[in-house]
């Protein structure tokens, strides 16, 4: 079975932020076997990724996930920047949009909880899994 998952680098982040890119990036991708074993292949030239969140799915592909979410979410170009190299799937998020969809699932399951949000990676991770697999 194959498993939807989200990874994130440090030292990726680190490096979106100084170009301009904010430091929320994140990894999408499917993988047939275990997503910790996918990791070791240190995408874009870090060494470092961690699995945030995984979740297993069936009848869906890398490139679909990442099609589906790029529709909602700002695709990083892997043409636009070199330290990319072509990797698909990195996503560049929006603190507000996923503190919306957390007050809008809370309000929908009936939980009117209107505290401040403070996110976490694994918020986000959730957010982009969710949308992926719409």
């Amino acid at each position: 079975m194959a498993n939807l998952y989200v990874a994130r680098s440090t030292a990726l982040n680190k490096w979106a932020s100084d170009v301009g890119l904010g430091k929320q990036i994140y990894k999408l991708g499917v993988t047939e076997g275990e997503p910790k074993a996918a990791l070791v292949a240190g995408w874009a030239g870090e060494g470092d990724w961690t699995l945030v969140k995984a979740e297993p799915v069936e009848g869906l592909s890398e490139d679909q996930a990442i099609d589906r979410l790029a529709g909602k979410e700002r695709m990083i170009d892997p043409n636009l920047y070199p330290k990319l190299k072509g990797v698909r799937g990195v996503f560049r998020l929006n603190q507000t949009r996923v503190e919306n969809h957390i007050v809008v699932t809370r309000a929908l399951a009936g939980d009117s909880d209107l505290k401040a949000l403070k996110l976490k990676p694994i918020d986000y991770a959730a957010y982009l899994i969710h949308n992926a697999k719409r």
